[in-house]
Formats: structure tokens, sequence, C-alpha cells
């Protein structure tokens, strides 16, 4: 029981860090572009290297 004292809060701080580390990565871009550089790697066609 005195475990849980401990670990809920812990776990509280937890998930409103993962959410806020979320948001914050979501309001700088991370997320905007998913489809692009998946396709430039199999459209990648290697002309650059000697």
């Amino acid at each position: 029981m005195d475990a849980l004292y401990l670990l809920v809060p812990l776990s509280i701080v937890i998930v409103f860090a993962a959410i806020w580390v979320f948001f914050r990565m979501s309001d700088s871009g991370q997320f905007e572009d998913m489809v692009g550089p998946a396709l430039r790697v199999l459209q990648d066609d290697d002309k650059g290297e000697g």
C-alpha cells in the first residue's frame, strides 16, 4: 500500500511529461511530412555517389 503513494503520482507525472513532449514535437513540425522521407528512400537512384 505504501508503494502506491509513490507510484500513482509518479505515473501521473510521467503521463503529463509524455503529453508535453508530444505536443512540443507536434508544434515544432516533427510530424508534418510522414510520407515524404519514405518515398525519397524508394526513389533514390544513387547517382550522387562516386
